[in-house]
């Protein structure tokens, strides 16, 4: 088992890596996309078939991609360089985590447009802009706020100016800091706003919308789209894990850990359910509108509902907390190989990357006025030009095709012994049910993913 300490310090207990891989998997789209994916697809029924993808697809790679991170104790790059090696492998293993690294960064410059709208929101509900808000009302204020570009660019600056001051200041003092205050925080205020929908007289209603088990409703469109929400759900192939596992002290068992991530992540999914359909169905809102879900529908919902302006601060509150902790873990990986790589110090490697962040963000926030255009992918009509193109190509080839390439890499590169010794020393059923799993199940399963978001099947 890994003895070395990362160069870039370690985590004080297994429960802070917890706590840190919660605040990274835990984003926008688990308030929103999985409520919204089991309500369409036969609501409990749905639900089955997703934790049978967890167990399919996201443990088996957010495990391999943890294990790769202990392992090599380095930066997702460097770490597959030096297993490749020590494997006989070849060093274009690298790519892999080059790949994962430039597709995190890619992810979070328009993750952090959309951060900026949270900011921008909890601002707007506070002061009470859509207090007696119509529909028309709540579109043309969000249309306003995304076609001003310098509104959304003062947003989208503050935004990576926090995450960065963050990350800058290192495991200990910043990542580990902020997910002990951000990550609870983020629980208490999802309990509070679940806690204000028991009275509402719409929480049995949405306890059915999602949770009642109607098979008839479960097609094949819906396990790819179970399958994919597993995989990307847990912020894997973008060299979050990779990197946080490298954190993680040698005698935490990584099995157990990756467990209790999913477990949660997969809990704050259907709280978040929870938090949102009642209030959409007490205003008599459209439950199926994806993410404007969360910028014009839900509006109306606090704008009609008593004390809707306190409840609606909260809500957009918690989705800053999300995207934050998310956002942290986008930008670790590439500053601990700036670090690594080229010897810089950690406050100019965050500067650097929050840099080339914040100007790759200044093509998303465009993409929404100035730059706007329309497009055919996959048999749909995109709207917003480079902002989807950046999208489509993170979320339906990157994260993919980098899942599919680790668990190629841990299941037939690394040497059987090395894998054993990393996940407890024992070679029991547990272990040979994940081996196989990632030798054959798993890969299987990403690519059926892959060809399902390419519109192949």
């Amino acid at each position: 088992m890994s003895k070395s300490a990362p160069i870039h310090g370690q985590w004080s207990s297994p429960m802070v890596f917890v706590l840190a891989s919660i605040g990274s998997a835990v984003g926008l789209g688990n308030l929103w996309k999985f409520p919204y994916l089991a309500g369409e697809n036969g609501g409990g029924a749905f639900v089955l078939i997703y934790l049978l993808c967890i167990a399919v697809v996201g443990i088996p790679i957010m495990v391999s991609e943890v294990l790769i991170g202990r392992r090599g104790r380095l930066s997702p790059i460097n770490s597959l360089a030096l297993l490749a090696k020590q494997a006989g492998g070849s060093r274009l293993w690298r790519l892999v985590g080059g790949s994962g690294i430039a597709a995190g960064l890619i992810i979070l410059s328009f993750y952090s447009v959309m951060g900026g709208w949270a900011l921008a929101y909890v601002v707007r509900t506070a002061s009470g802009l859509f207090s007696g808000v119509t529909a028309k009302g709540a579109l043309s204020i969000f249309n306003y706020l995304v076609t001003d570009p310098e509104r959304l660019l003062a947003w989208h600056t503050l935004f990576m100016l926090v995450t960065t001051l963050v990350v800058a200041r290192g495991v200990r003092s910043g990542l580990e800091q902020a997910v002990r205050v951000l990550v609870p925080a983020l629980f208490i205020l999802l309990l509070v706003v679940v806690s204000y929908n028991l009275n509402s007289g719409y929480f049995m209603q949405s306890l059915h919308f999602l949770f009642f088990p109607d098979f008839q409703d479960i097609t094949a469109g819906g396990v790819l789209q179970a399958m994919g929400h597993a995989f990307f759900t847990l912020s894997l192939g973008v060299g979050a894990m990779m990197v946080y596992g490298s954190y993680l002290p040698s005698g935490a068992s990584i099995p157990r850990l990756v467990l209790a991530v999913t477990l949660v992540d997969t809990l704050i999914a259907m709280l978040a359910g929870l938090a949102i359909f009642p209030l959409v169905f007490a205003n008599g809102l459209e439950p199926t509108s994806g993410p404007g879900l969360i910028f014009t529908t839900l509006p109306i919902a606090f704008g009609h509902l008593p004390g809707g302006a306190y409840v609606g601060t909260l809500f957009f509150l918690l989705l800053v907390l999300v995207a934050l902790t998310s956002a942290i873990s986008l930008m670790e990986p590439m500053v601990a190989w700036l670090v690594e790589s080229l010897k810089l110090p950690r406050s100019r490697s965050a500067a650097l990357s929050g840099f080339l962040v914040w100007l790759l963000g200044l093509v998303s926030l465009m993409s929404f006025s100035r730059w706007a255009f329309e497009f055919q992918f996959a048999g749909q009509l995109k709207h917003d030009g480079w902002f989807d193109i950046l999208d489509i190509l993170t979320s339906a080839i990157m994260l993919p095709a980098g899942g599919l390439a680790v668990v190629i890499f841990v299941g037939w590169v690394m040497p059987k012994q090395s894998l054993i010794e990393e996940l407890g020393g024992r070679a029991g059923i547990t272990f040979r049910i994940w081996y196989v799993t990632i030798r054959y199940l798993t890969p299987a399963a990403v690519s059926a993913v892959f060809l399902y978001m390419m519109g192949v099947i």
